[in-house]
């Protein structure tokens, strides 16, 4: 499968106003054994704000304030429809789409990724609404032109559908550049204690195997915006190195690591590197000296349970790309075919 996913990565010391972000995210799927045919996610800030799929049948609040995030009692009610809604609508596109490409059983997957971002200092808005089936692209909308783009031809028709439909055109317009972030600044004042905190990782360094390259994991941050690089001397080293991208770990912070070859480094050199971890908010770089001595390796204790860590967050975040329903702004939502 190709998830829609978007990171966003900040040249840390270099940047003064922050990028926020209201994403949702759908997957209805059939003939998908032990997985729910609907589940729906919210993110703010790449923290899962709200979840709902076909086995619980509820919308519900992820994080506690958001669980008076409206003075209407009725908002997790209605929230609860608009996906009991979204999950007949997708049974219903997962259907038409099989058609479309000449298919009869099998498991099949319809997902949609759609939100906007916005920056705090300058005003500037994007949004962006996507449509996927059996992990590839079907279509989507570009908010600058205001037309559907049909990747293949099976979603030829549905763009020719949706470019003649005005109205809907011009509700995606107001969605994506008023509504959607008007929405995405009230959740982040609603959890701002929690969403503009900054948490330091610990940072530690794992090697497989004594001529395996060393990486350095830094696990526990928050927010999500940082950045993990090797240095020597004070310059920062691009060649033999490998980056691997932020995380979510379990309990809503994030992890990364940065990976670096040193077979080619005399043991005596190697003192002289450091891995240094920039976090958005933080005007110092947390420092950490590479000494051999610490090194943790698969015959240590620490290397399995870090990776279990990555593992659960991966788990997470595949659920996380795995659907959400917005509420009554996007209610009058019509299926796509």
């Amino acid at each position: 499968m190709k998830p829609f996913i978007f990171l966003l990565l900040l040249g840390l010391h270099e940047v003064t106003s922050v990028t926020h972000s209201l994403k949702y995210f759908y997957t209805g799927s059939s003939g998908v054994p032990n997985f729910p045919e609907y589940v729906s996610v919210g993110m703010i800030d790449d923290v899962q704000i709200s979840r709902c799929d076909s086995i619980t049948k509820r919308n519900v609040p992820k994080q506690d304030w958001m669980k008076h995030i409206s003075d209407d009692p009725q908002y997790w009610e209605e929230e609860t429809q608009n996906c009991w809604f979204s999950q007949q609508n997708f049974k219903i596109n997962i259907e038409i789409a099989k058609q479309r490409f000449n298919q009869t059983e099998g498991a099949h997957v319809w997902q949609n990724m759609y939100g906007c971002e916005w920056d705090d200092e300058t005003g500037e808005v994007n949004g962006y609404d996507q449509f996927g089936y059996d992990g590839e692209d079907f279509i989507s909308f570009d908010l600058k032109t205001e037309t559907w783009v049909a990747p293949r031809q099976q979603a030829v028709i549905t763009k020719n559908k949706l470019d003649q439909n005005k109205a809907l055109t011009a509700s995606q317009k107001n969605y994506y550049t008023q509504l959607c972030p008007d929405w995405g600044k009230k959740y982040v004042n609603y959890g701002r204690s929690s969403l503009m905190r900054t948490v330091l990782p610990s940072v530690s360094f794992l090697q497989k195997t004594p001529s395996s390259p060393i990486s350095c994991h830094a696990t526990g941050f928050y927010p999500n915006r940082a950045e993990l690089v090797w240095r020597k001397d004070g310059e920062e080293i691009h060649e033999g190195v490998d980056k691997g991208e932020i995380l979510p770990n379990h309990d809503g912070t994030f992890q990364m690591s940065v990976e670096m070859d040193f077979s080619s480094v005399p043991e005596e050199e190697r003192k002289k590197y450091e891995c240094v971890f920039q976090l958005s908010g933080v005007k110092e770089d947390s420092i950490t000296r590479l000494d051999g001595s610490e090194i943790r390796s698969n015959e240590g204790s620490g290397f399995p349970v870090l990776l279990a860590g990555a593992v659960v967050g991966l788990l997470l975040l595949g659920l996380c790309i795995a659907g959400v329903v917005i509420w009554r702004c996007k209610k009058n939502r019509q299926d796509m075919y």
